[in-house]
């Protein structure tokens, strides 16, 4: 048995003292600590947080080792039938994939902060907490007391637990099932509410797929007293971090829910029915693959879809999201340039960050919107009674529940098989390709009686310069340039910070300024590293940015009726 111990004496410093125990076989032995996390497909680094880093054999002396890899300790044991490592892990950051420690809780993704040796990694695991004695526990570990056992490494790593006096709890149950739900931090929950919507979308997603990976969930929502919205996806639970507390129940309460329907859906799509590539995961490396669209993609549309088809939201609301999906595609000129598919392979590359400007799109946007474009394929191919749950609902019975991984080829053939149709150009000109998304979009929408429109933004700075900008105290940052418009052909830059408009201060008001000086050459006062630069911005007789949305038809043709029916059932 492999045991760890998780100590937290001095939890100001935020360091977290670890100690594992393995046993050894070989004169050499390799000591790993994971190079990424599921869920978030870059590397982490997680070893620039290790502190300390020591190794002993059974008797107590210190053993030689040596660095080999960034998060890889070569370690002398010969003659050796057991090592103790031990090391502090410096645990500052809190969001839904990291390790945290602060006076009010330990919180940890064992797969940030937790050593192993392939030889003992299928060996079962035992976690001692030296906690206080007040704090609650909040995990899919099994437990007994400050002890959570785990039956390898790869279910360890998958587990994050939350430790903390300041830990809620409710619970529901649907099919046989119970869903735990545990929120930490400041918050006056509405239990009642959140338990009948929670029931509601999970009974929706469980009765589509027909059946649940695991015999439990826990939803582990940390809420903040800021602003934040972040969720990760494990095998038998969720970590969730939304904030500010006050919000969480008022404007934020469709956040929470959307996240909490997304992650609940990765439990059978990634966590269950996952890319041939990640097939098992290797933590050691990049684990490279074409497929976020199908991981993140499908995940983000029917986690809002199932909220629509459940009664939590209507359909306003589920339009509302969708809203945002269009916005963020068409804004994003990264759309031209490279596919959805070599976008998922290049978030090892550059993350999750907007990188270089219209170089790659989002696997969760683009993938969200084909996911409804096939979805809608599948409804035409048979006369709407399938849709894209029945596709996944296969995937997972004839791929996960038979030990498989998911190639895109298996994919293709198994939504040929549902729909009947051939998706030979959909892939080639969409997933593969970057061809234009409208004509598909619109027809997508117009045969479930929904209307794609678009009209300029009546943001000013938007729709007639071309640029788009975020408040930055009274003045504003740059962070959008439609290319052509007047503000790509006046020399604005990304994160130039506008500072006055025809001499004028902006104190807060860029749009109004832009306004009264409508029919006047408008001249931009900015900062860019550290100097004050003009710029004058041409007038052009066109509009640049619009805004998308997507409404009901006024009046449904039977066809659309039906349509329409087919997909939200």
């Amino acid at each position: 048995m492999v045991k760890y111990s998780f100590s937290c004496e001095n939890p100001s410093q935020q360091y977290i003292s670890i100690k594992a125990n393995f046993k050894v076989k070989k004169d050499v032995t390799i000591v790993h600590l994971p190079s990424w996390r599921p869920g978030r497909y870059e590397l982490g680094n997680f070893a620039k947080n290790v502190k300390g880093f020591k190794v002993f054999g059974e008797d107590n002396k210190p053993l030689q080792f040596s660095k080999v890899s960034k998060d890889e300790w070569e370690v002398n044991t010969k003659g050796k039938t057991e090592i103790k490592v031990e090391y502090h892990y410096f645990a500052a950051e809190l969001n839904a994939g990291s390790t945290y420690l602060n006076q009010d809780q330990l919180y940890v993704n064992p797969v940030n902060c937790c050593v192993y040796t392939d030889d003992t990694a299928i060996e079962p695991i035992e976690i001692n907490l030296n906690i206080p004695g007040d704090w609650t526990i909040a995990t899919s570990l099994k437990k007994s007391g400050t002890i959570l056992n785990a039956d390898n490494f790869e279910e360890l790593a998958d587990s994050p637990f939350i430790c903390s006096n300041d830990l809620q709890y409710d619970q529901y149950e649907v099919n046989g099932i119970v869903f735990h739900v545990w929120l930490n931090g400041e918050i006056k929950p509405d239990w009642k509410r959140l338990i009948k919507d929670f029931k509601a979308f999970t009974s929706s997603q469980l009765n589509k797929f027909m059946e649940f990976p695991v015999p439990e969930y826990h939803f582990l929502i940390q809420i903040l007293p800021y602003k934040a919205y972040h969720g990760v996806e494990h095998q038998r639970s969720t970590v969730i971090t939304l904030g500010p507390s006050y919000e969480v129940f008022d404007t934020m309460y469709k956040e929470l829910l959307g996240v909490s329907s997304h992650e609940l859906y990765h439990t059978w799509n990634v966590k269950a029915i996952r890319p041939i590539d990640m097939f098992p995961y290797n933590y050691k490396k990049e684990n490279y693959s074409r497929l976020g669209y199908i991981c993140e993609g499908v995940t983000t549309y029917m986690g809002d879809l199932f909220l629509y088809k459940s009664g939590v939201f209507n359909l306003q609301q589920y339009l509302l999201e969708m809203n945002k999906q269009l916005q963020k595609h068409f804004d994003n000129h990264g759309r031209f340039n490279y596919s959805v598919a070599e976008s998922s392979f290049d978030t090892w590359l550059d993350g999750y960050t907007p990188g270089s400007p219209a170089r790659k799109v989002s696997i969760y946007t683009e993938g969200c919107l084909l996911a409804f474009v096939t979805d809608v394929m599948i409804l035409k191919g048979t006369d709407n009674q399938l849709g894209l749950d029945t596709v996944m609902k296969r995937l997972y019975f004839d791929y996960y529940a038979k030990g498989k991984g998911v190639s895109e080829q298996d994919y293709k053939s198994v939504l040929e098989n549902v729909a009947g149709i051939p998706f030979d150009s959909f892939f080639e000109d969409f997933i593969n390709g970057n061809k234009p998304y409208e004509s598909i979009l619109t027809d997508a929408f117009e045969y479930v009686g929904l209307e794609l429109q678009h009209k300029p933004s009546p943001i000013y700075s938007q729709g007639r310069l071309g640029f788009k900008a975020i408040p930055n105290g009274a003045n504003f940052l740059v962070k959008l340039i439609y290319p052509g418009s007047p503000a790509n052909l006046g020399g604005l830059m990304l994160e130039d910070e506008i500072i006055a408009i025809n001499g004028y201060a902006c104190h807060g008001e860029l749009d109004k300024w832009l306004k009264y000086f409508d029919n006047d050459l408008k001249h931009l006062t900015v900062l860019r590293g550290g100097k004050i630069i003009q710029h004058t911005l041409p007038e052009v007789d066109r509009n640049f940015y619009m805004e998308y949305s997507v409404v009901p038809v006024k009046k449904l043709t039977t066809a659309q009726k039906k349509a329409f029916d087919g997909w939200r059932k």
